[in-house]
């Protein structure tokens, strides 16, 4: 049990006590999506927005966050899903989306910052963040994706590794609109209050691995032999 004098030291560690009960605040607002629990190919819908996925999988953890249906959970092949992907910051699920776009809603809202972890191998990609829900509203920041290059996997999957990206903002953010070209882009780690994702690697690692180069053939997913 920790105790306090009556002197003058009491106001100082009250001012200490104070300081550190509103860093924990904060730092509770940090919130990151791994989408684990999710099965392979399973439309990620409610599961964080105290509902189900689109297979049935849930509820996970109650944030308030919904995506449209198009944005589909995937598993990395060598856990014996369909995803042809490898490094993945949480394994061995990640997300996808089968359109021209996947909606995040996050009514409620989130500031300071929103970042993640990607793999886009073949074409260059972006990010929008709006005020509004829908991706509607004011546009408050856009991250471009460069394409990325492969290490092939571990021990396979082309879309492999995942680079950790990032952006601060003013206002507050209650959806994000993810772009690109259908069936190939891969997110992870999606964080909600911070510029910087989960797992972020140190800054020299980190600019080794910002020197992006682009190759071309592949689709995030293998389907399955038939039967």
């Amino acid at each position: 049990m920790i105790k306090f004098s009556t002197n003058s030291t009491t106001a100082v560690c009250r001012v200490a006590l104070l300081t550190a009960l509103a860093s924990a605040s904060l730092s509770a607002q940090v919130t990151t999506l791994t989408f684990e629990g999710l099965q392979d190919l399973e439309p990620i819908e409610n599961f964080y927005n105290n509902g189900l996925g689109g297979f049935g999988s849930g509820p996970g953890l109650n944030f308030g966050v919904s995506f449209s249906s198009d944005a589909w959970a995937l598993i990395d092949s060598d856990a014996g899903g369909n995803g042809n992907i490898g490094g993945e910051p949480s394994p061995s699920t990640a997300m996808v989306f089968l359109s021209s776009t996947a909606v995040m809603n996050y009514p409620t809202g989130f500031t300071t910052g929103f970042s993640f972890y990607y793999s886009s191998i073949n074409n260059p990609a972006s990010v929008s963040i709006y005020d509004g829900i829908n991706k509607t509203g004011n546009l408050l920041a856009t991250i471009p994706l460069a394409a990325t290059s492969s290490d092939g996997g571990d021990p396979s999957g082309a879309f492999s590794p995942f680079f950790p990206v990032g952006v601060s903002f003013s206002g507050t953010a209650r959806s994000v609109d993810f772009g690109g070209t259908a069936n190939q882009v891969v997110y992870d780690n999606i964080t909600f209050g911070s510029a910087v994702p989960t797992g972020v690697p140190e800054p020299s690692t980190y600019a080794a691995i910002v020197a992006l180069a682009a190759i071309g053939g592949h689709q995030w997913y293998r389907r399955r032999k038939a039967d």
